[in-house]
């Protein structure tokens, strides 16, 4: 009889690998959000000449946060699917400190109005 099952069965999976590895890392999307702002955005459109960078750092997508080799490489890439689904994905705001503090219960209680309650005609009352 041969072998039940295949040795070493988890060799293709390389999303485990890929999911912990710090070399490719971008920027989060919090980053990217502040990064979106009009203030913040003229710093990253013209930026210095940099020979380090692809394209001497002279083609940026700021959604992204990625350098390209010249201007046709970075309109096709917003042309591209990467680009839109990183857009629409920024256009949803990035939760706050404050809305995680109240989600975990730390944040300040919702009590209604001060004051107390006042009696209302429809509410129940007691027997005799």
């Amino acid at each position: 009889m041969g072998r039940l099952r295949r040795s070493r069965t988890h060799h293709s999976i390389r999303d485990t690998y890929r999911k912990y590895r710090t070399r490719n890392y971008t920027r989060d999307l919090d980053q990217i959000h502040e990064d979106i702002k009009p203030e913040n955005i003229d710093k990253f459109k013209n930026q210095a000449v940099d020979a380090d960078l692809p394209g001497l750092g002279q083609n940026y997508c700021v959604e992204c946060a990625r350098h390209f080799i010249s201007q046709d490489a970075l309109n096709e890439h917003i042309k591209g699917k990467t680009h839109k689904k990183r857009v629409k994905v920024l256009k949803e705001q990035p939760y706050t400190q404050a809305e995680a503090d109240a989600a975990a219960g730390l944040g300040k209680p919702d009590n209604g109005k001060r004051g107390g309650r006042s009696l209302v005609k429809g509410d129940v009352e007691m027997a005799d």
